[in-house]
């Protein structure tokens, strides 16, 4: 029969290292991961970001009240096809400005200019280059303007 071995203080001494190792571990490592995968900021500055809510939500809301349908998708050479339009007809004369960026901001953005083509749509002069990006764009008609944050892939 064996004598049972008893708990002194050097075992509570290696399990409290062994603990705090593996935790500082972790913390170091996903660190690692968050500030390589992640290059922007959603806002430069939020406070003054907080203080232009309630008329983002007016824009959006008169945004909302046009009426307007948009589509976006990418041709097989990769350019943008973009139609906008108002009770299932497009509207013709639209000035555009687009910006396309890489979403987690590794690549710098560049902008994106509209052409127009048959039936009233828009064909992007730049090609997208392969992956995900997000295109920011904003769309006036007359006096009116929508803005739309559209995601491609």
């Amino acid at each position: 029969m064996s004598k049972a071995r008893r708990f002194t203080g050097w075992h509570m001494t290696t399990i409290l290292v062994a603990f705090f190792a593996v935790v500082i571990t972790v913390n170091i490592v996903m660190a690692r991961f968050a500030l390589s995968t992640f290059g922007g900021t959603v806002v430069e500055n939020s406070y003054v970001a907080s203080q232009h809510y309630n008329e983002w939500l007016a824009r959006a809301a008169a945004q909302d009240r046009l009426g307007w349908d948009k589509s976006a998708t990418l041709d097989a050479d990769r350019h943008i096809e973009l139609a906008v339009g108002s009770q299932g007809r497009p509207l013709d004369g639209l000035a555009t400005t687009a910006t396309l960026s890489h979403p987690l901001g590794q690549l710098p953005a560049r902008a994106v200019h509209f052409a127009p083509a048959a039936d009233g749509r828009l064909i992007s002069r730049e090609t997208v280059p392969a992956g995900r990006w997000r295109l920011d764009l904003s769309v006036r008609h007359g006096a009116d303007e929508a803005r739309y944050r559209i995601d491609l892939q």
